[in-house]
């Protein structure tokens, strides 16, 4: 048997989903089943493949709320339905930074997710040393990550470890230090969708966004 788990850059992935919009037109790309997805992919991975844990792993962005009031909203919601599938969801959060601009001079203030990265490669090492996966899939494009691959690979020989590059963030980096990753393709994202309205585990029902 090989248990195969997943771990999702959620910002990495909705920006990817973003990109698939302008290319599936009005075809939905972001009311995105992620579990779903991933079960789909287990073929890259021979017949003894069976789908482990997936962790989806992101940050409410709250601090948008003044000009999109139900960002959070939907953000949970949309959260709540990966849940509801089995999806294990890791929450961080957004930091206040203060820059200056190197052109006007002048000072001001943006938000920065945190911690993400550590997250997944915290994770990474986490699935690794406990014995709870045989090949663990990374889903992002983040070249942040290349560092902890190369010791995750050097640390756990026996394990597999290959990214899954989510639609436009394919990089020769990561593909050469983790040979056997893939990508997903937008037309993969359309076919994944969650339906119209969701029922959650506590009877709650959630409708898909009729705006982002």
């Amino acid at each position: 048997m090989n248990r195969v788990s997943f771990i999702i850059d959620g910002f990495n992935l909705y920006h990817s989903l973003k990109n698939a919009q302008h290319v599936l037109g009005n075809v939905s790309s972001r009311w995105l089943n992620i579990h779903s997805l991933c079960a789909a992919q287990l073929f890259h991975f021979g017949r003894a493949a069976v789908l482990s844990e997936v962790y989806y792993i992101s940050a409410y962005a709250r601090h948008l709320e003044a000009s999109k009031p139900d960002v959070t909203k939907r953000h949970q919601e949309y959260v709540e339905c990966l849940q509801s599938t089995g999806v294990i969801a890791v929450m961080n959060r957004f930091k206040r930074k203060d820059v200056r601009c190197r052109y006007c001079h002048r000072s001001f203030s943006k938000f920065e997710e945190k911690e993400t990265d550590v997250m997944i490669a915290t994770k990474l090492f986490e699935l690794l040393h406990a014995d709870k996966c045989d090949t663990a899939v990374l889903v992002t494009g983040d070249t942040d990550l290349a560092p902890a691959i190369r010791t995750g690979t050097l640390l756990f020989p026996s394990k597999k470890i290959v990214f899954a590059f989510p639609f436009g963030t394919k990089t020769k980096e990561l593909s050469s230090i983790a040979p056997g990753s893939f990508s997903f393709g937008a037309a993969e994202y359309a076919k994944h969708q969650f339906a119209e309205t969701v029922t959650i585990d506590s009877g709650k029902t959630v409708s898909k966004p009729l705006h982002w």
